[in-house]
């Protein structure tokens, strides 16, 4: 951030086996006909605010795959823009959609209010200042109780506590620069509009040479079943095949996963292939599930 040189200033650099895979991700999103975006000096976090934003705005429903604390700002109470969540966690359903209810259980606050918390706990991750001994079980009572940063900040006489008071009082400014490092801008100069962020249809001529360069050999002859094309047509792209001798670096997680997946019956691979049918129906990329409609009626 431009006026606070120390925001995220104690994140490590990225893993040097991750570096190298950034232009494939680039080139994956090309092959796949799915646009990708960077603007220069702008976050992640706020170019997707600003399109989540356009989107509702234009009437759309908005579903944003994280889990990013940082995104539950977005969170609309009429459900017009919800999170999606799709890590595994034990004890949870494979695919868990964050809305209201669920952004009060984490912040003890309305979506709205997200950042009002998090101005006064602060993030210890991205070097977000927030006010000394104050929590976000503390934090969500007293935005609760005032409303907003600025009334308490206004009414801190009248908090009971005195080292609570003394804090608030002591460090309002640090609260003030928390609450405008934590708030997502929605307004970002984006270059594309809305049209052109719609998935274009798969090209086989695109999408084949990328997935043989990457030797996606299973993969491949799904893709190319579904869009009725010669597997074997076309060679890899020599770009991609280039950067792959590279190297990308071994995922020692991922192997692991995969050899899990090897050793799957057919009941449990079958409910694999269920739960990513789901997924991608959530996201807008499949049909309802034919068993869902079924239990619906």
């Amino acid at each position: 951030s431009d006026f606070y040189p120390d925001y995220k200033a104690h994140r490590p650099p990225a893993p040097e086996d991750l570096v190298p895979q950034f232009p494939l991700v680039r080139d994956a999103t090309k092959a796949f006909g799915i646009p990708s975006i960077e603007m220069e000096g702008w976050e992640a976090d706020d170019i997707l605010a600003t399109y989540a934003c356009m989107a509702r705005d234009a009437g759309g429903k908005v579903t944003i795959v994280s889990m990013d604390k940082d995104l539950m700002q977005l969170v609309e109470p009429d459900g017009s823009s919800r999170l999606l969540d799709t890590i595994p966690r034990p004890v949870q359903p494979p695919v868990r959609w964050i809305g209201p209810e669920q952004v009060f259980e984490k912040f003890g606050v309305t979506p709205d209010k997200v950042v009002d918390v998090q101005a006064l706990c602060g993030d210890a991750v991205d070097n977000v200042p927030g006010v000394p001994g104050i929590g976000i079980k503390t934090a969500a009572e007293l935005i609760n109780t005032y409303g907003d940063v600025e009334t308490l900040l206004a009414r801190a006489s009248e908090i009971k506590q005195n080292k609570r008071r003394e804090n608030i009082i002591e460090h309002a400014e640090s609260a003030r620069l928390s609450r405008r490092l934590v708030t997502l801008s929605r307004e970002v100069p984006v270059e594309l509009g809305l049209d052109a962020l719609a998935r274009e249809p798969l090209d086989a001529k695109k999408l084949i040479p990328f997935l043989k360069a990457m030797e996606f050999t299973t993969f491949t002859k799904r893709i190319a079943t579904v869009l009725d094309a010669v597997r074997d047509a076309g060679e890899p792209a020599a770009e991609f095949a280039a950067e792959k001798a590279k190297g990308v670096g071994f995922d020692v997680k991922i192997m692991r996963q995969i050899i899990k997946i090897r050793k799957m019956d057919q009941d449990d691979l079958d409910e694999q292939e269920a739960l990513l049918e789901t997924y991608l129906h959530a996201i807008g990329m499949r049909p309802e599930p034919a068993a869902r409609k079924r239990a619906a009626r």
